[in-house]
């Protein structure tokens, strides 16, 4: 029989922690107001939820659109749990780009809206952008969006280019962690300061003059969430040395 996304909606309502909703709902800021305002959830964990995508791993497409469609968290992170394990599964460059087109699209249709169903799938999507010549036209455009989340999902696609050289690619490439961590410095959002800087902090244990040099131009203005982010895995006395840069 085909499996449907009622039947992944039934397998995560097993799991369902009721006591838990509470802190998901403060947790992820689904206030009125917040950036996940109207989010609804059933509890489960990630591992919990990952559990069940494995089990339906093989849901059609049309059925992943209904769970990304629903209102509850739950349905929508299995949903992209079981794109990105297919999505790198794929065989050919016409499965990636159909693959990729379609995350895209449910981005824009404001589907992928919150912080860890991004983090969850765009460094993972991002693979496709790898020695593309207009990865850097897509990536701009999302980091010009008005909508928050097609801005942190341009910074998470990053992620791949720094960690390329460990899923099958010749090398690592920092350049577009650099260039959009550089459109977005001027974020209002604390979560946009929050991803720039995890992703300079990576682009750092990567390569560290590269962050250095970023900093140098800056960190005195840059801000604070972000520097912070950025200089974790730095030592103590260079981190108070950035740090100090704001004030000088």
């Amino acid at each position: 029989m085909t499996e449907t996304a009622a039947d992944v909606k039934t397998a995560l309502a097993a799991f369902s922690h009721p006591d838990k909703v509470g802190m998901f709902e403060r947790f992820f800021k689904t206030g009125p107001g917040e950036y996940g305002e109207g989010d609804v959830f059933l509890g489960l964990t990630v591992p919990e939820t990952r559990s069940v995508s494995v089990q339906f791993k093989h849901l059609p497409l049309h059925e992943i659109d209904e769970l990304l469609a629903s209102p509850i968290h739950e349905h929508r992170s299995c949903g992209l749990f079981i794109m990105v394990n297919r999505f790198k599964k794929t065989k050919t460059a016409g499965e990636q780009q159909e693959m990729f087109d379609h995350y895209l699209r449910l981005v824009h249709e404001g589907r992928v809206n919150n912080w860890d169903l991004v983090d969850a799938s765009a460094p993972y999507f991002g693979m496709f952008l790898i020695g593309r010549p207009d990865s850097m036209q897509l990536l701009a455009r999302l980091a010009r969006s008005e909508q928050l989340w097609e801005r942190r999902v341009a910074m998470l696609l990053t992620f791949a280019f720094i960690r390329a050289d460990k899923i099958g690619f010749d090398a690592y490439d920092l350049g577009p962690t650099i260039h959009i961590s550089e459109l977005l410095l001027g974020d209002s959002h604390d979560l946009m300061h929050k991803a720039v800087g995890w992703m300079l902090r990576e682009a750092g244990k990567r390569d560290v003059e590269v962050l250095r040099e970023f900093l140098g131009r800056h960190a005195a203005t840059m801000p604070r969430t972000a520097l912070r982010y950025s200089i974790e895995k730095l030592d103590a006395e260079e981190r108070k040395f950035w740090l100090e840069a704001k004030n000088r």
